[in-house]
C-alpha cells in the first residue's frame, strides 16, 4: 500500500474534470450520487488529507456552525464529524433532543429552520429504526429547501448522512478510500472478490446500513460480491435489487449464499459483520412506535435465541486461510465483537483481529477527510478553485 503524499496539483486537475453537481445539495445515500460525484468526494478527501499532512490549513470557512444531531451512540463517526468540521473552520454544536423544544413537540420543519440561520451543515445519525432514519433526514432537507426558497434562510445548509437505517455513506466511502489506497486505484477493484458476510454477535439490533451500503457501493466498481448470511437474515430487498443492477452495469457479479465458508473461498476482501434481519428490524420499529416495551423485550429474546443458532458464523484463522493466498484484507466499521476480548463469542477471533487491527485503524482514519470533502462539495460552487487558492497560499495549520 502506497501512503506517500500525492501530487496535489494533479489531483486538483482531476477534481476539475469530474462532473460534480453537489452545490446546495445534500449527501444522503450513495446510490443517489453519480460515479463522478463519488469519485469527486474521494479525490477531494485525498487532497484535504495531503494538505493536512503537509501542515497546510484547510479552513475554507471563517465562521459558521456545524450542527451535530446524533440519535444513536457513536465514537468514530461523531469524532470524525467534529474533526472534519474543525479542519475546514466550522464550530460544532451538539443538538440534544431532550434539551431542545423537540421534546415538547416542535415540528421537524420548525427545528430545521431554527437551527440553520448561521449553520453551514447539519450532520445526522438516525440508524436505530428501519423506515425512520432516511425519512427523517429527507424531512430535514425538505424543510431547509423550503426555508431557503421562502427567504427565511440566507443560505441552504447541507445535510450529511452520518448513518441512517439504509446506508452509512461516510463509512462506506472511507472503506472505498481504503480499498483504493490498498489496491492502488479504483480501477484495480475490478474483478476483486468481496465477501460481505453476517457474523455472530451477542446483541441483536445492529443496523443493516453497513452491509447494505457496502454491497450497493462496491458493486459499482466491478467487484465480484458475495453476500453471505444464515437463512432469515435478509437485507432490504430494494437494495439487493440495486446491487444486482450495479454489478451488471459495472461488469462485476453479485451472488447470495447461506454458506460463510463458500463466500470466503478465494476472497480478496472480507467484511464479517453482524446485522439484524430486515424483518426483525421492521418489527422493532413497529413495536417502538407503539411504545410496546414488553413486545420489544420478547422480540429481543427471540432474536438472540435465533442468533445463538449461528455461533459458528465466525471469522477465524481457518476461514481466513481459504481466502486468496490466505491473505484477504479484513474490513470492519468498528467496534468489532472480538471473541475473547470484548465478548465470549463474537464476529472474529482475537488472532485475526490483531493481525489486521492496524489496517482497520487505517480504514477508519479516512472518515474525517471524507466528511470534510462532502461538506465542501455541497457548500461551494467551485471547490477545486477554492482548494487551489488554499494550496497556493500555504498558510500553516500549526506552528
Amino acid at each position: 500500500m502506497n501512503d506517500n503524499l500525492i501530487d496535489i496539483p494533479n489531483y486538483l486537475d482531476h477534481l476539475r474534470r469530474l462532473d460534480q453537481r453537489m452545490f446546495r445539495r445534500d449527501f444522503l445515500l450513495t446510490w443517489h450520487k453519480t460515479d463522478r460525484e463519488l469519485e469527486a468526494v474521494i479525490t477531494l478527501a485525498e487532497i484535504l488529507r495531503a494538505l493536512y499532512r503537509s501542515n497546510i490549513s484547510c479552513r475554507v470557512f471563517e465562521t459558521g456552525l456545524a450542527v451535530s444531531f446524533f440519535r444513536d451512540k457513536s465514537t468514530r463517526t461523531r469524532l470524525a464529524y467534529a474533526s472534519a468540521c474543525d479542519l475546514i473552520g466550522l464550530t460544532v454544536q451538539e443538538m440534544e433532543e431532550e434539551k431542545s423544544q423537540i421534546s415538547h413537540g416542535e415540528t421537524v420543519r420548525e427545528t430545521a429552520n431554527m437551527i440553520s440561520f448561521l449553520s453551514e451543515v447539519i450532520g445526522i445519525r438516525d440508524d436505530l429504526f428501519l423506515g425512520r432514519g432516511h425519512r427523517f433526514m429527507s424531512e430535514v432537507a425538505d424543510a431547509l429547501t423550503g426555508g431557503f426558497e421562502e427567504g427565511v434562510l440566507n443560505h441552504r445548509p447541507a445535510v450529511i448522512n452520518l448513518q441512517c437505517d439504509l446506508d452509512h455513506p461516510t463509512q462506506t466511502l472511507s472503506d472505498l478510500f481504503h480499498l483504493r489506497k490498498y489496491f492502488g486505484g479504483l480501477e484495480n477493484l475490478r474483478g476483486k472478490k468481496l465477501a460481505m458476510s453476517w457474523a455472530y454477535s451477542p446483541s441483536y439490533g445492529k443496523p443493516l446500513s453497513v452491509p447494505q451500503g457496502i454491497i450497493a457501493l462496491m458493486s459499482r466498481y466491478g467487484m465480484e460480491i458475495t453476500l453471505a448470511h444464515p437463512p432469515g437474515y435478509e437485507l432490504v430487498e430494494d437494495i439487493i435489487k440495486l446491487t444486482g443492477e450495479n454489478s451488471e452495469r459495472s461488469g462485476g457479479s453479485f451472488s447470495v449464499t447461506d454458506d460463510m465458508k463458500k463466500a470466503f473461498q478465494e476472497a480478496d476482501v472480507v467484511y464479517p459483520k453482524s446485522w439484524a434481519p430486515a424483518r426483525v428490524a421492521a418489527q422493532r420499529t413497529e413495536l417502538a412506535g407503539k411504545n410496546d416495551v414488553q413486545g420489544l423485550k420478547e422480540l429481543e429474546k427471540e432474536a438472540l435465541a435465533e442468533n445463538a443458532k449461528y455461533k459458528n458464523w465466525l471469522c477465524d484463522e481457518k476461514l481466513m486461510k481459504s481466502t486468496r493466498n490466505g491473505e484477504a484484507l479484513y474490513l470492519h466499521c468498528l467496534p468489532a465483537d472480538v471473541q475473547g476480548l470484548n465478548c465470549a463469542q463474537g464476529e472474529v477471533t482475537m488472532g485475526v483481529f490483531d493481525k489486521y487491527r492496524i489496517e482497520t485503524y487505517r480504514e477508519a482514519r479516512y472518515k474525517a477527510f471524507v466528511i470534510a470533502a462532502m461538506i465542501v462539495l455541497c457548500r461551494f460552487r467551485d471547490p477545486a478553485r477554492l482548494i487551489e487558492r488554499i494550496f497556493r497560499d500555504r498558510n500553516h495549520r500549526a506552528g
